[in-house]
């Protein structure tokens, strides 16, 4: 009885018996990332996500089949993208490198077990393997416009992207790979920030060539870094820096819109793959048009100061200095960033021949209304202040 049951015991723990059960329970790891998987040419699916299998009606406790591992998505734009995708069933990975905190907002957004925070190192190819390893669909929102100790512009905006697409192209499992830019990306840039975008896009490309490219625009949205700042600024010290003249033009875009764009070249056919989308709004405002836009809705007189470039830039210098020879980490820039003031010394709109929102079938929002309605929290008064005739009296106009 003991010589059976120790053959039995034997048969059920060799290693050909193990592997093939664990192969059954788990079929994608040998098949992603085995001996036998060459490492060359692109695996993307050449027609999209459309041919998954769905279950359900369509909304957060359906199954659309789509597994989306999410880089970036504890950003400002990854809470929208997030929220979208959880919206219509799909699973998403969500990778991070902070507390347990900085994901906490997303598990909401989804049914049970929807949303997948996993824990990873960005400098650690393994961890990035092990977050790719169930996913079909890879979207990298990562990216920085300021440098810090640790990271530079080329790292966080070029080489992690440079990585996943790589690890992307050695999966075998992934149908679409989303690379979201910067609207003016270019290796001309003055901007360091903007020629770290592009040649990550060029490295993307490369790896590979079904891979779908957007550039928005500037972001406008609750949490953004444009009006929320300038607001701020104005309402702490009276008054509001303009860098040169204000007259730059740019094309700032709701960040619903940018997510709703995302999901929409994520569900088509194919027809977006290989392709470069410029997402910018209805609208191209100078950078006084919009100051005085943010202005009227918190219901405050504008108070400017003009700032040449040459002082803005010498303003923004001894941060840049210093950033690597001191021994602990310097306030990240909020007006005066270097890079940012570079990049604002020339306009920033979509060209006239790009791909657009109307290309993916969307519409996206104008800003005046709804989508800065956010700053009514900066009224002194409370959301219905300067409301009467009396409260939008100039104090100049009293004798």
């Amino acid at each position: 009885m003991q010589a059976i049951s120790k053959r039995v015991g034997h048969q059920y723990l060799t290693p050909s018996s193990s592997i093939s059960s664990l192969k059954s329970i788990y079929p994608v790891c040998d098949h992603y990332y085995g001996a036998d998987r060459p490492k060359y040419g692109s695996t993307l699916a050449t027609k999209g996500v459309g041919h998954l299998v769905r279950k359900g009606t369509g909304g957060r406790s359906s199954v659309s089949g789509i597994v989306a591992a999410v880089f970036g998505s504890t950003g400002f734009l990854g809470r929208y993208l997030v929220q979208q995708l959880a919206k219509m069933g799909s699973q998403v990975l969500v990778p991070f490198r902070g507390s347990e905190d900085s994901h906490r907002h997303l598990k909401l957004m989804g049914d049970l077990g929807q949303i997948v925070p996993m824990k990873y190192n960005p400098r650690d190819e393994d961890s990035i393997k092990a977050v790719m390893a169930k996913a079909n669909v890879v979207i990298n929102l990562i990216g920085r416009d300021y440098e810090t100790r640790n990271f530079s512009f080329e790292e966080v905006n070029h080489s992690m992207a440079e990585q996943l697409a790589t690890i992307s192209k050695e999966h075998g499992g992934i149908m679409r790979f989303i690379q979201v830019s910067c609207l003016g990306a270019s290796s001309s840039s003055p901007s360091r920030f903007l020629r770290a975008k592009a040649a990550a896009e060029e490295a993307v490309l490369r790896e590979l060539p079904e891979a779908t490219v957007l550039r928005p625009a500037v972001l406008i949205g609750t949490e953004d870094r444009i009006l929320n700042r300038w607001a701020f600024f104005a309402k702490k010290y009276g008054f509001l820096p303009l860098i040169g003249d204000g007259s730059t033009k740019i094309q700032p875009v709701y960040v619903v819109d940018v997510a709703g764009a995302i999901v929409a070249a994520l569900k088509d056919d194919g027809s977006s793959m290989g392709k470069v989308y410029e997402l910018g709004g209805p609208e191209v405002f100078t950078v006084h048009q919009l100051a005085e836009l943010m202005f009227e809705t918190i219901r405050e007189w504008p108070h400017y100061v003009k700032v040449p470039l040459p002082i803005a830039k010498a303003i923004a210098a001894p941060r840049e200095i210093l950033l690597n020879k001191v021994p602990f980490p310097l306030p990240n820039p909020e007006i005066f960033n270097r890079d940012q003031i570079l990049a604002q010394a020339t306009d920033t709109v979509v060209s006239e021949n790009s791909l657009t929102f109307s290309d993916l079938g969307l519409v996206p929002h104008k800003l005046k209304g709804y989508p800065v309605e956010f700053l009514i929290q900066y009224r002194k008064g409370g959301p219905n202040y300067g409301s009467t005739v009396s409260e939008r009296v100039s104090p100049d106009a009293w004798p």
